[in-house]
């Protein structure tokens, strides 16, 4: 059964008697926990039919026991259990001892009146214990891990559509690739962008310039972009931004060379027959980032390429060394860029 399977069903009320949440995003992971909570538990009951454990400072006898137990004036009942390292290959560090084999048995047999969650912070359990093998033949497996572009773009459009809204295809993909691996954030900034477009409505790419929080790469990628297309203006307008944020020069530097590395890779894998998709999947950026880069690349000839990644690479020796005064040393990379573009234009 996919995971995606498991997670669906769950959130029509058919559910496992156990489950194993597993992964290093934290907000898939508490995602889950409330939709599985509302399934399993009346409203206003949750202080009497929800309990939770620590395995770390819990031993697991203690969780199965709550687990067998009958749940008081409910139903049902949810029990979970976090931090199961005892499920991964990692060391468990705490001095906790865990009986393994009474899981084993609970497993047989479990509870009809609860749902019983295990949750680990880890992106792989080991699958050569056991108790995993056991586990995964219940079909309750959760992974959550960080969402593929093509899981990103779903997920961004299924939250909007439970906020009332629709969103436009190249809106999608600037929140997408805007969003980087901070789940938590961006839900924060779908929230925004549902509020300011209003219930039935559809999310535009103006709402989504004019609102969303921008970090630090989203602003050098979009400097990169005003460079490429000789709008010098704007990008020294960014760097002062940036600066005046307290941003470090070294770091804006090493940015720049990033997106520059992108575009020199881009432009010889596209060369090479590849597909925007490969690309994507080969140098492990967004696929919108790719896109992008793909017109950018027409812009410049490879030699030209290569002499900027040189001057970003003398940029960061000379401001490392302090043979050049940092803020000046960007300035001056953008002036050299700005007289670059007005030869070849």
């Amino acid at each position: 059964m996919s995971d995606r399977t498991v997670w669906r069903q769950m959130t029509k009320g058919q559910l496992k008697p156990v489950y194993v949440c597993y992964g290093s995003e934290g907000y898939l992971m508490e995602e889950f926990l409330r939709q599985l909570t509302a399934q399993v538990v009346e409203p206003g009951t949750e202080e009497l039919a929800v309990s939770k454990y620590d395995c770390s400072e819990t031993p697991l006898a203690h969780v199965l026991e709550d687990a067998e137990t009958l749940p008081f004036m409910a139903a049902r009942k949810l029990v979970v259990a976090v931090n199961a390292v005892f499920l991964t290959g990692s060391k468990d560090k705490s001095k906790v001892d865990h009986d393994v084999e009474r899981l084993h048995q609970y497993l047989e047999a479990p509870s009809e009146t609860t749902v019983l969650l295990f949750t680990v912070h880890e992106n792989k359990l080991d699958e050569r214990k056991k108790i995993v093998k056991k586990l995964k033949q219940l079909d309750g497996m959760v992974p959550c891990t960080s969402l593929t572009p093509g899981e990103l773009a779903v997920w961004i459009e299924r939250r909007l559509e439970k906020l009332g809204c629709r969103i436009e295809g190249e809106a999608l993909e600037t929140v997408a690739a805007s969003g980087g691996n901070n789940l938590q954030l961006l839900a924060g900034e779908l929230d925004k962008l549902a509020a300011l477009a209003g219930r039935n409505s559809t999310v535009t790419q103006e709402m989504v310039l004019a609102i969303m929080t921008r970090t630090v790469e989203q602003n050098i990628f979009q400097m990169v972009d005003d460079i490429v297309n000789n709008r010098m203006d704007k990008a020294f307008a960014m760097l002062d931004e940036l600066l005046k944020q307290k941003e470090e020069p070294i770091k804006i530097a090493s940015l720049i060379a990033r997106q520059y590395r992108i575009i020199a890779q881009v432009k010889e894998l596209s060369r090479r027959g590849y597909s925007q998709q490969q690309i994507a999947s080969s140098i492990g950026v967004h696929p919108y980032a790719v896109k992008v880069a793909v017109g950018q690349s027409r812009h410049y000839e490879d030699r030209r390429l290569a002499n900027i990644l040189q001057w970003l690479g003398e940029l960061d020796y000379d401001m490392k060394t302090g043979r050049v005064e940092k803020q000046l040393g960007l300035d001056m990379f953008l002036l050299q860029l700005a007289a670059g573009s007005r030869a070849s234009g």
